[in-house]
């Protein structure tokens, strides 16, 4: 919950608690609780029904949290925290148009991520296809460790920092070719990482295979992950890595001259 984490930063002078209650707070509103009471936000965020009180009224003063008599939600507001993060990537805007043609060029879809945790995050998209019996858009997040997203940005991690993330999480099968043995997975990585590239064949979602390289700065880390996905019927491996990659590098190579 958030009070722990709380708890575990209170020895750090520079870290500002009640802002970081507050992110807590705003963090607490997903899909399977978009609208919350206090007390339900309390429970979630392990705060007490009075800290949880006074934070949302705030949200709410700030136009960031819908009130609707017992109810709070989030308002159109907190949009423009997402979108001041994608006004600051100059990258996104450089990939834009070179997305749009490789979606068109192979008519598949090219999508963008950046790594947080151990999910990626959705900034750019550029659909073809139904592929996912989920909707792909900016913002959404899935699985670092069972994308090529997520893992052609993993490793550019040091080992510390890999093994803490893997171990953070509970690895689950989503389907029956999912790399479930936390070793397996820490190898894949690594052999991504050496090739320059991942594929992820059907281990999130029955059909989809994706192929993935990386967005990295000027100093060689890995700032987004670019891909391609297909339906596993239209393309095999050997194409991706034949037709996808040259021109998914090439484009990385771009936006990647292009990072400030």
């Amino acid at each position: 919950m958030a009070q722990e984490m709380l708890e575990e930063k209170s020895q750090d002078k520079e870290f500002m608690a009640t802002l970081a209650k507050g992110l807590a707070v705003l963090s607490a509103f997903d899909k399977q609780r978009p609208v919350m009471t206090l007390s339900q936000a309390a429970q979630a965020t392990g705060f007490s029904r009075a800290t949880a009180r006074r934070i949302l009224r705030t949200l709410a003063e700030l136009g960031y949290v819908a009130q609707n008599g017992r109810e709070f939600s989030l308002s159109s507001g907190i949009l423009k925290l997402g979108f001041a993060y994608l006004a600051t990537q100059n990258w996104i805007e450089q990939a834009t148009p070179l997305m749009r043609q490789l979606s068109e060029q192979f008519h598949e879809s090219c999508s963008a991520a950046i790594l947080e945790g151990t999910e990626i995050v959705y900034v750019a998209r550029f659909p073809a296809r139904r592929i996912m019996s989920v909707t792909l858009a900016v913002g959404t997040r899935l699985p670092a460790f069972h994308t090529s997203l997520g893992r052609i940005q993993l490793g550019f991690l040091d080992d510390a920092e890999f093994w803490c993330r893997l171990k953070s999480l509970r690895v689950e099968a989503y389907t029956p070719s999912t790399i479930t043995d936390v070793q397996a997975l820490y190898e894949r990585v690594r052999e991504d990482h050496a090739q320059g590239f991942s594929i992820v064949d059907e281990e999130l979602e029955r059909g989809l295979r994706s192929i993935a390289v990386p967005v990295v700065d000027r100093s060689g880390q890995a700032i987004s992950g670019l891909n391609i996905s297909t339906h596993s019927t239209r393309t095999t491996r050997n194409e991706m890595r034949e037709r996808f990659l040259p021109q998914l590098r090439a484009a990385a190579a771009q936006i990647s001259a292009s990072v400030a």
